[in-house]
């Protein structure tokens, strides 16, 4: 079903070239679909979206056509583009996935890591306390700041593995994942303190205990799963009671 969508300026400022449009089509409404502005499975009609942000139809199709390869719009012919759909199948195996990546990665980060990783380690975790401490007053405000200083704190735990391609699949795995955690964090049915979650993790690689780095991290990834799965079923009684 097609999501109620408010019509409103794309930027204050004009790109001048076309590969600029293009970069800011592709950045607006990536934005709006990891938001929920899009939600899942709207119909993006190009009319519609000229619209709502002043782009024109073959910038738009480029901008649609990345978003097919990050696999967070999809396009059928003649039916033509919509935002990918949710679902528990897909949250688990990307889960799944990523836990098994992320462990690895974590082991390889923390065996290798110097003090220069430290120091980015600290710095990261500092960044994202000061803004997990806003967070529980207004999540819907903070949760684009809360996923950068999130993906940064991820990022730097594992910048030590030598390992290019498993950097670089953790990466797509990790902000495949990311319409699922804005999901998780704006929603306060499920009590959760991420930050005590983030917390265990980062002693634990900065004591270098890899078996309890690694176990608390596939926990903190599982845990949004579970948040996910519960407001899936709340939601599903509801409906039913209704």
């Amino acid at each position: 079903m097609d999501s109620n969508i408010n019509i409103s300026p794309a930027h204050g400022m004009k790109p001048t070239s076309a590969r600029s449009l293009v970069e800011a089509a592709y950045a607006t409404i990536r934005h709006e679909i990891l938001n929920g502005t899009l939600g899942p499975e709207t119909k993006l009609r190009f009319e519609m979206l000229r619209k709502r942000y002043g782009f024109g139809a073959s910038t738009l199709r480029e901008a649609l056509t990345r978003l097919v390869g990050e696999s967070l719009v999809t396009s059928e012919e003649q039916k033509g583009f919509r935002v990918a759909p949710v679902s528990l199948e897909d949250f688990s195996d990307i889960t799944r996935t990523r836990i098994f990546l992320e462990k690895e990665a974590l082991r390889e980060s923390i065996l290798a890591g110097d003090d220069a990783w430290e120091g980015q380690l600290v710095a990261a975790y500092h960044r994202l306390s000061k803004t997990e401490a806003k967070l529980a007053a207004s999540p819907q405000a903070q949760q684009d700041e809360f996923e950068d200083r999130n993906r940064e704190f991820h990022q730097a735990l594992i910048s030590a593995c030598p390992s290019r391609w498993l950097n670089h699949i953790y990466g797509i795995l990790f902000q495949q994942s990311e319409r699922y955690r804005r999901i998780s964090l704006v929603n306060r049915m499920v009590s959760r303190d991420v930050h005590a979650e983030h917390k265990a993790i980062f002693e634990a690689a900065l004591h270098r205990d890899v078996e309890l780095a690694c176990k608390v991290a596939g926990e903190h990834i599982e845990r949004t799963l579970t948040v996910f799965t519960k407001l899936l079923h709340q939601s599903a009684d509801a409906g039913l009671k209704s």
